[in-house]
């Protein structure tokens, strides 16, 4: 009998934890403009870090528990947070509205670059990325320099000789945050919407840190400021996570 306890104990809580994994959100999304459904509206669970898209009706589901937060964007709609509820869990049908934004078009100017037809005349009026790559041997990935980052070999080599300084006082303030990064690269819905990102709103709702922080772990990481300006949303969240997983490295961070 009291082996028995146990062991019925262990298989409640495995039934309670599994229910509650498998609860899903079912809704639909709209335009509050139109009232129109609004397909391929992607949602997030930034407590699960799991993402979806709503179909051609606007329908979606998503796994949730209550009190998740689940993240709406769309390209030219303002993006919108939903803490889940229990009647959300318990009731589908929930509907979603998203506004659309209002944008002022700014004057845009193209300067040609005037080329001759001529490849040793054209080749000196193109302009060239001088942020060069540089790699140590023992870590998986390079550092960028040049004339964007010219004190980045200091820093590579400052980073190896002085681990605790190196990126502490960055990774150090959003640790739990930062292990969300290897979940991020697993979901492929998430990684399709950060792929056509550039604004960095969806990366920091993610991983709760601003946008100033994400521009600052860049920096310390060594990555010039052109990768920094015109990097999607994609490309920067492989590069704050190869960085973070050298940081784990040197300063030997746990990671469970």
């Amino acid at each position: 009998m009291k082996k028995t306890i146990p062991f019925i104990l262990t298989l409640f809580f495995t039934i309670l934890c599994f229910s509650q994994e498998a609860e899903r959100v079912k809704g639909v999304v709209f335009n509050t403009s139109t009232d129109r459904v609004m397909d391929n509206v992607h949602v997030v669970n930034l407590n699960q870090v799991i993402g979806t898209v709503s179909n051609s009706n606007g329908e979606f589901q998503i796994t949730a528990r209550a009190n998740d937060t689940l993240y709406f964007s769309f390209l030219g709609f303002k993006s919108i947070k939903i803490r889940v509820t229990n009647d959300m869990l318990k009731f589908e049908g929930t509907r979603i509205g998203m506004t659309e934004l209002a944008y002022a078009l700014e004057e845009v100017v193209i300067r040609p670059y005037k080329l001759t037809g001529y490849l040793e005349i054209d080749a000196k009026n193109i302009p060239i990325n001088n942020a060069g790559r540089y790699s140590i041997s023992g870590l998986p990935k390079g550092y960028e320099a040049g004339s964007a980052n010219p004190g980045a070999i200091s820093k590579v080599m400052g980073a190896i000789f002085n681990p605790v300084d190196f990126l502490h006082n960055i990774f150090g303030k959003k640790p739990r945050e930062m292990r969300k990064l290897r979940k991020m690269k697993e979901d492929d819905e998430i990684r399709n919407l950060l792929a056509s990102k550039f604004d960095r709103e969806t990366l920091s709702e993610l991983l709760q840190i601003d946008r100033v922080d994400i521009d600052e772990i860049l920096r310390n990481c060594n990555y010039s400021k052109d990768f920094i300006r015109t990097a999607n949303d994609l490309q920067i969240l492989d590069a704050i996570h190869d960085c973070y997983e050298e940081y784990k490295v040197l300063n030997r961070v746990d990671n469970r």
